[in-house]
């Protein structure tokens, strides 16, 4: 029990010799600190980041539910794989997808979307919006079986849509930033790319996706996008009520667009076809490896903190080599002495770890809510992992300069000048 408390008396008056010597070195400290601060906010700041990025894009799969999937085109990579080289489709044709929807006939209901622009200038009267407009085109199915929600007007019909009408259904924020003064958009006409629509309805607002227009958009009928600018980037989304019966409803569209696409019996398939589960697992892979390269850079910037302040403490230890000598000779041990720079630097890296992980939590939401993110996220590994290796940074950082401290002969310290 005595040695306990010896030792406890110990630990405390070296915290108070460290405190005061931080206190009396104030500048020094500050800018030591502030390196360990930017080393910190830069790992934690890149790691909030990602995950508030990969937290939208997975509620952003999530809308749909793990009861939908999607046909794709494959990504045509060309190059090896295994050694095998790999072979390059051409994209899914908008008639292929049109004789498949004509003929599906299974469980879920089947929608036709592309993406036309995400760069579109919108215009109503004398409003001009920002050129970042997503402009996108689907079938009368499209807001339903992406559970979008009309919030005032209504969906485009069947008919606008084979006709191809201009008429156009646009988000939240499209509204607030054309129609002012709380202006009815309902039947009033913008302008996009050059061509009038008449808005018909306006979506309730959901909030900005990473990835998607967000509030920020316009949905027009799939047949008039092809009238002013045909692409070959079509998807089909089909949405299944039954979750039970999802995987038969997969096998079935799958052999059924294999027949459209002309691709052999047994042959791979020469597009994609996934589920929104497959698509999260894939996101986590990329996460990972994001998280791989932010802390790789991280790591970098802090090794760099790391030498900076075992100088600044080497610089300290020959500033104070008479005061060592002084406390050797009224009976310091090497022991206390070596205890007493080590904690000196870890409480400096404390002070910047503190502050970089407030600094990488407040600079990596603000990153993520600008491209898109969504809500602030508080990151409790992040912040607990940056005053770990803080600490850490501390203890490797200060033990050279400690030992250095320790090993000082006192006769020789109390000459020093």
């Amino acid at each position: 029990m005595k040695k306990i408390i010896n030792i406890l008396i110990g630990v405390n008056w070296n915290l108070l010799e460290a405190y005061s010597s931080i206190k009396s070195n104030k500048l020094r400290v500050l800018l030591t600190a502030a390196i360990i601060s930017i080393g910190i906010a830069s790992l934690v700041g890149i790691l909030t980041s990602i995950d508030g990025i990969k937290k939208s894009v997975s509620d952003s799969f999530s809308e749909l539910g793990s009861n939908a999937y999607y046909i794709r085109s494959l990504r045509n990579d060309r190059g090896k794989e295994s050694g095998v080289v790999k072979k390059n489709y051409p994209p899914i044709r908008y008639r292929e997808i049109t004789e498949f929807l004509k003929k599906y006939n299974g469980a879920g209901t089947a929608t036709v979307s592309t993406t036309v622009t995400r760069i579109a200038e919108i215009k109503y009267k004398s409003e001009v919006t920002n050129p970042n407009v997503f402009v996108e085109a689907g079938d009368h199915n499209l807001v339903n079986v992406t559970q979008l929600k009309i919030e005032k007007g209504r969906n485009f019909t069947k008919s606008e849509n084979e006709r191809g009408q201009f008429v156009a259904i646009i988000g939240s924020k499209l509204k607030s930033n054309l129609f002012k003064n709380n202006e009815d958009p309902l039947n009033k006409f913008i302008s996009a790319r050059g061509n009038k629509f008449q808005v018909i309805g306006v979506l309730e607002e959901k909030g900005s996706s990473f990835g998607g227009g967000g509030d920020n958009r316009i949905i027009i009928p799939i047949e008039t996008s092809r009238k002013l600018r045909p692409t070959a980037n079509y998807e089909v989304t089909i949405k299944v009520n039954d979750l039970d019966v999802v995987d038969d409803d997969i096998n079935y569209s799958q052999n059924l667009f294999k027949i459209y696409r002309g691709d052999r019996i047994g042959s791979e398939n020469s597009f994609d076809i996934e589920r929104n589960e497959s698509l999260d697992s894939e996101l986590d892979e990329i996460s990972t490896y994001l998280k791989i390269g932010g802390f790789t850079i991280g790591f970098i910037t802090l090794l760099g903190a790391s030498i900076g302040l075992m100088n600044i403490m080497l610089v300290s230890v020959t500033e104070r080599t008479r005061e060592i000598g002084i406390r050797k000779s009224i009976g310091a041990t090497p022991k206390i002495i070596r205890d007493q720079f080590l904690i000196e630097s870890i409480m400096i890296c404390l002070i910047g770890g503190i502050g970089g992980v407030t600094l990488g939590i407040f600079f990596g939401n603000i990153v993520t809510i600008y491209i898109g993110g969504g809500s602030f996220i508080v990151p409790w590994l992040w912040i607990t992992m940056g005053i770990l290796i803080s600490t850490l940074v501390g203890i490797l950082s200060g033990y050279i300069p400690a030992k250095k401290a320790a090993s000082l002969d006192p006769i020789e310290s109390l000459r020093f000048e």
